[in-house]
């Protein structure tokens, strides 16, 4: 690589600024494992790698929503490199590239296993809580965080304050129901791995944002990983949020609808920064003035969930 930018540093292994790309212990290498898939796999490669009992060689790549055209040829190293992909589900010519796991499969040696794991989603701890993304442009994002609140949006449609309608408990209790269905369907269909069981008995830290999961979900995940692979379970805690650079506050009613401790803390954690809820509902009402065709598509995905939580 002729041009080292802070990106290309930051994934040295990958873009093979580094004589042995894979990382691991000198004296029980393990084989090369690829994980791959959103901002989740770098969470669960950091995990994985921590093994003492089955130590594996990992390499930090990025995110699959980040590969350009440029990345393929790294891409098609590493993968020709390793003896197992652990891979999240993602669908052939996905953003017109081969960065399908089937696709990165295919890159690996004759005989490489693959091991498929969920996209971790839940929506149980933070009910109104939605991605939209914009029609026009998919990586644009709602100022401050970028998470849609329902009741902020349905405000901005109907010209009310939605964040005075009170949550009904069995609103809340279906919508968690309803999210680790949805989360099973895909793991029944798609992964090798499952962790939907976890959110049966749900605990505060569980998701952080409704695409983020919280430790605990994150080592049994590593942990189901490495027995399926045929390795000892053993990862332990690394002593930091893995994923914890945007954390929702758990509220009260959601707290209580699900059997949970009460909640501490109202405010949102953004970067270790204490953020007020109401600094990003002001900051997105104003926003959806502006990008009224983003505040339709999010009404009209989101419908149905906006009648049950009575927001409509």
């Amino acid at each position: 690589m002729s041009t080292v930018t802070g990106r290309t540093r930051h994934y040295g292994s990958f873009y093979r600024l580094s004589d042995d790309p894979y990382q691991g212990s000198p004296s029980s290498p393990g084989p090369n494992i690829l994980v791959y898939g959103n901002c989740q796999a770098e969470a669960l490669r950091i995990l994985l790698a921590s093994s003492t009992l089955s130590p594996v060689r990992t390499m930090r790549i990025p995110p699959v929503f980040e590969l350009e055209p440029s990345d393929l040829p790294f891409l098609r190293l590493a993968a020709a490199d390793a003896q197992v992909l652990v891979a999240q589900p993602v669908g052939d010519g996905y953003r017109n590239l081969p960065l399908g796991t089937a696709q990165v499969a295919a890159m690996m040696p004759s005989g490489s296993a693959v091991i498929r794991w969920p996209v971790v989603r839940h929506a149980g701890l933070h009910p109104w809580q939605a991605i939209v993304r914009d029609p026009t442009d998919p990586s644009r994002n709602p100022p401050v965080v970028p998470y849609h609140d329902l009741r902020t949006l349905a405000g901005a449609k109907v010209g009310q304050d939605r964040h005075l309608v009170p949550p009904s408990s069995a609103a809340i209790m279906a919508l968690d129901e309803e999210s680790t269905a949805e989360l099973r369907r895909r793991e029944n269909r798609d992964c090798d791995v499952s962790v939907s069981d976890l959110f049966e008995r749900p605990e505060p830290g569980d998701m952080k944002t409704i695409n983020h999961p919280g430790n605990r979900i994150l080592l049994e995940l590593a942990r189901r990983v490495q027995q399926a692979m045929g390795s000892s379970p053993d990862v332990t805690d690394p002593g930091r949020t893995l994923l914890g650079e945007v954390v929702t506050p758990l509220e009260a009613s959601v707290a209580d609808a699900l059997g949970l401790p009460s909640p501490t803390r109202e405010a949102w954690q953004i970067s270790g920064r204490a953020v007020p809820a109401s600094t990003i509902r002001q900051a997105q009402t104003r926003w959806y003035a502006d990008h009224p065709a983003i505040l339709e598509a999010g009404w009209d995905r989101y419908r149905a969930t906006i009648e049950l939580l009575g927001l409509s």
